[in-house]
């Protein structure tokens, strides 16, 4: 259950309309790191936890917070296209070609399409898409990905706050760096939490690490001769698991003769080829049921072994 309070989180109150300022401002809201993916994504990452407790809760109270971020900005959307366009400004722009160019900054969706509000889309009218979030179960893997939308969404802040000369937006905008700010922090220490608590060993992702292979999963392999890759952290000393010391490869050649070839293609499907692997086999739809249904059954036999 939801509950709504009829205050913005923090005020939204430009100094005066600006309609070409409100399409870049929009990148804030539908584009791929605003403000509407993050909620999405800490909502469906809250939905999904698992751990009920702290984990959850702080997940859902930084979601339902990023609910009223998108309020705060859809509301300054609105605000800074009040009165956009207005009939002396279409008047003007047909009497001078070079203020017309200037007002093709404007995007015509905001008065065509929403009546003066804002959009659920990117600054280039694009629609929010959902599979910009990332929400996967294991909170580590989450946790990392919230780092770094965060730090996205900050930078886009950053770069818009340098776009406007307005007040009352810097004002709001201020507001957001900062919570973009605290946010990373959070995921971080969420990320801390997480090794204090066992759920992993050293913030590293290594799920099924019994069965990696012993000596790729502490190697930097470098593919230029001149290459000066070696010369950083990630190419000497511990790893941050703690279990290995890092191998730099200069030069890396091939650990296998294998060659990047496909099998003789299906000759139904008309593929160029020089039949140098043989003859291909034809393909059916009844051919595919029976080599799934073998796969099953030899997985069954494989587990009962």
């Amino acid at each position: 259950m939801f509950k709504h309070v009829d205050h913005l989180q923090f005020q939204a109150k430009p100094e005066k309309p600006d309609a070409f300022f409100a399409a870049k401002l929009q990148e804030l809201v539908g584009g791929q790191f605003g403000e509407m993916t993050v909620m999405m994504q800490y909502l469906w990452q809250g939905w999904s936890c698992r751990v009920p407790g702290k984990y959850k809760d702080m997940i859902m109270d930084i979601a339902t917070e990023e609910i009223g971020h998108v309020e705060m900005l859809t509301t300054m959307l609105a605000r800074l296209l009040e009165g956009g366009p207005a009939e002396a400004t279409e008047k003007a722009a047909a009497a001078n070609p070079v203020l017309a160019a200037v007002l093709g900054g404007q995007n015509p969706q905001h008065a065509v399409v929403t009546g003066g509000g804002a959009m659920p889309t990117n600054s280039q009218g694009v629609p929010w898409n959902a599979g910009y979030i990332v929400a996967s179960g294991n909170l580590l893997a989450d946790f990392r990905s919230n780092v770094a939308a965060e730090a996205q969404s900050r930078l886009q802040t950053s770069r818009i706050y340098n776009m406007t000369d307005d007040r009352g937006v810097k004002d709001m905008l201020q507001f957001n760096l900062a919570r973009d700010t605290y946010h990373q922090q959070q995921w971080l220490l969420g990320i801390e939490q997480l090794i204090a608590d066992g759920f992993t060993e050293s913030g590293i992702e290594d799920s099924n690490a019994e069965f990696e292979h012993p000596e790729a999963n502490h190697t930097f392999y470098s593919f230029d001769p001149e290459s000066r890759a070696g010369e950083g952290r990630w190419a000497q000393g511990p790893t941050l698991n703690g279990k290995d010391q890092i191998v730099y490869v200069p030069d890396a050649q091939p650990l296998t003769d294998d060659k990047p070839l496909g099998p003789a293609p299906d000759p139904k499907l008309f593929v160029t080829y020089d039949g140098s692997m043989g003859k291909g086999k034809p393909g059916t739809g009844a051919g595919a049921h029976a080599q799934g249904v073998a796969n099953v059954v030899n997985k069954i036999k494989g587990a009962l072994d």
